[in-house]
């Protein structure tokens, strides 16, 4: 039975419910399902506060140093909330997408000098014909912070074989400051193999989409030099590990199989030929040769059955000890936040469902400056939330 929790100053909490743990942590080819089985989580609560509603289908959002956040929306609109809760009209200066499907505006990421240079960077879905792709470009945010000015492409993904699907589209700058994508495979199965498509992949590209040096694939022949890894499927999270600096990646499986994995340049993470899922019409994935392939990358974690996992985030903050070393993942199809928690930073020892009584897809999660927990459901009417473990009631913060 759902337990309510009514917050001082907050508006209601939602249910924080606990689910059975599944732990893959350093899977071998060898390991049973019976034997990724970890206790399940206690029961717990959270607070929940409503910053701001009416945002169509947001998809992402980034905090700006002045306590003002950017909001994507997926069908083309970027919006600023103000320090004071204030939602502004659309900025100007966007670049047109490709709003079909599962395309539109998706992610959005400051420049690690933002302070200095003001560069704002959108990935989003662009079309080409009757086909379409992710693209990346970055524009200056004006100092009224009304409009991107000089938006300028600096990735694109070829060739552009989305029909609608799979477009992934998560951005991270790494700790030397160069810029991590992750693509879908487009629906496109065996595309994430190919070296010589961008598809199912993490590119690794300067700020300005010029190819670094030291990227794994930069010299063979036929290869894209941007790729980082492949073998991808729709990845929809990305992170920098706070306590590890390594990257990790969470990513839609077929029916069944969604992963996080630990991103590590030059390894096939397996798709389509090792996949704990199969097609959504109940028959195994074709290419599939089992659920772990010797010479591929196995997943750190996944599921039986798809959460349909989305935005990832990593908590370090002191504010709330309570989820300090926890891996925060939204759901869509379950309608759910996932809290991991982790052991020592690299390993899932349990895990727990949060929002359940919320009854909305979760798209994004990020931790705030303020060590807040902050949660973009999608939905027509999709709102901004701030989270807090229900224990933090009353600690003045």
């Amino acid at each position: 039975m759902s337990r309510l929790r009514w917050c001082r100053v907050l508006r209601p909490a939602t249910l924080a419910s606990a689910a059975l743990a599944m732990l893959l942590a350093g899977a071998t080819p060898t390991a049973s399902w019976a034997q990724t089985q970890a206790q399940p989580a206690t029961q717990g609560q959270v607070q929940v506060t409503e910053l701001a509603k009416g945002l169509e289908h947001p998809w992402s959002l980034a905090f700006l140093p002045d306590a003002s956040m950017l909001i994507t929306e997926r069908p083309g609109r970027l919006r600023r909330l103000d320090a004071q809760g204030v939602l502004s009209p659309p900025l100007e200066g966007v670049p047109k997408v490709h709003a079909q499907g599962q395309g539109g505006l998706l992610d959005v990421v400051l420049s690690p000098d933002f302070k200095r240079d003001r560069l704002v960077y959108l990935s989003y879905a662009e079309a080409e014909g009757d086909r379409s792709g992710t693209a990346v470009g970055r524009a200056r945010l004006s100092e009224d912070a009304r409009r991107l000015e000089d938006f300028t492409v600096i990735f694109r993904q070829q060739p552009k074989l989305s029909s609608g699907q799979h477009y992934g589209g998560r951005m991270v700058f790494g700790q030397d400051g160069v810029l991590f994508v992750a693509l879908g495979e487009n629906n496109r199965r065996p595309t994430a193999q190919d070296l010589d498509k961008l598809q199912g992949k993490i590119v690794r590209i300067n700020p300005d989409g010029t190819v670094p040096r030291g990227n794994p694939f930069a010299d063979r022949p036929g290869a894209r030099a941007g790729i980082w890894t492949y073998g991808m499927r729709n990845p929809q999270g990305m992170a920098l590990n706070p306590w590890t600096g390594e990257l990790w990646e969470s990513e839609h499986g077929p029916r069944g199989g969604d992963e996080v994995n630990i991103i590590r340049p030059g390894l096939n993470y397996g798709w389509p030929l090792a996949t704990y899922g199969i097609n959504y019409s109940g028959f195994a994935i074709p290419e599939a040769k089992g659920e772990t392939v010797p010479g591929m990358q196995a997943p750190l974690y996944w599921w039986k059955k798809s959460p349909a996992i989305s935005g990832m985030a990593f908590y370090d903050s002191d504010r709330h000890p309570a989820w300090r070393g926890s891996l925060f993942i939204g759901a869509l199809a379950e309608q759910a936040l996932i809290r991991l928690q982790l052991k020592d930073g690299k390993e899932v020892v349990a895990e727990e469902r949060l929002l359940r009584d919320l009854g909305a897809r979760i798209r994004d999660v990020r931790q705030g400056p303020d060590g807040g927990v902050y949660v973009l459901t999608d939905a027509g009417d999709g709102v901004l939330l701030r989270l807090a473990p229900a224990q933090a009631q009353g600690d003045g913060k």
